[in-house]
């Protein structure tokens, strides 16, 4: 049965309210248990577990880290979640620079609005720029 746009709204906003609160179990828990996250076609973190250890070190990297969520669009049991990350790489071996980078991810969730498979995008080369030199 195809999922009401306002309820993945809701999970979209507390998906981002999770990620501002840099805690990894927290943006994991929108995630099915045995869900897959893909990146810039990367290797897939798959599990709730493996995707809060990515998450954690990512949040390591950027302690003041802030997602906005820009966009959002959904249709039955899919969205495209839009999204600007703004943050200091200033975790251990950071190099202390500012960024921002613009992002999205398309969803496939479950009945019960858990998120099953993420694919998403950003300019990997602008973010390693920024991450070296700064906005």
């Amino acid at each position: 049965m195809p999922s009401d746009p306002a309820e993945i709204r809701k999970v979209a906003e507390g998906y981002t309210a999770a990620w501002c609160s840099r805690s990894a179990e927290a943006v994991a828990s929108y995630f099915a248990e045995d869900a897959e996250s893909i990146i810039n076609d990367g290797e897939p973190s798959i599990g709730r577990a493996t995707i809060a250890e990515t998450m954690g070190a990512f949040f390591a990297d950027f302690p003041d880290l802030v997602l906005h969520m820009d966009d959002l669009r959904s249709g039955g049991n899919k969205a495209i979640f839009l999204w600007t990350l703004e943050g200091t790489n200033s975790g251990p071996g950071g190099t202390g620079n500012f960024v921002r980078i613009r992002g999205w991810q398309n969803w496939r969730l479950s009945d019960d609005l858990l998120i099953v498979e993420a694919d998403g995008d950003y300019d990997a080369a602008e973010y390693e720029r920024q991450v070296r030199e700064g906005i």
